[in-house]
């Protein structure tokens, strides 16, 4: 598996075009860092979801690595923590990737 993506800024209603755009790059290694999202709405998670659902046709799961604890409650809440795959949270070490 080839180095995570890092997403980074905001995921929300006005952003998450940009991330869908671009979704093929963003699924090629299979993880995405989360550290440096500032914060998520819930247009951010839905775009979570379809990231997940993709990287499902390709035949894999999406691991979401070191999101803020904020952005995993707003999944809890929404009752997505089952479909989202969370892995470690902001402030545990993980692998550098690109910026995106």
């Amino acid at each position: 598996m080839s180095a995570s993506a890092v997403l980074e800024g905001e995921l929300s209603f006005k952003t998450v075009t940009q991330f869908l755009d671009r979704s093929n790059e963003l699924l090629d290694g299979g993880v995405l860092d989360l550290s440096r999202v500032s914060r998520a709405d819930s247009a951010g998670l839905a775009l979570l979801l379809e990231l997940t659902r993709r990287q499902r046709a390709r035949g894999s799961n999406l691991k979401l690595v070191r999101a803020d604890p904020k952005i995993v409650r707003l999944a809890e809440f929404f009752g997505l923590d089952g479909v989202l795959q969370f892995e470690g949270d902001a402030t545990t070490d993980a692998a550098k990737g690109e910026v995106a």
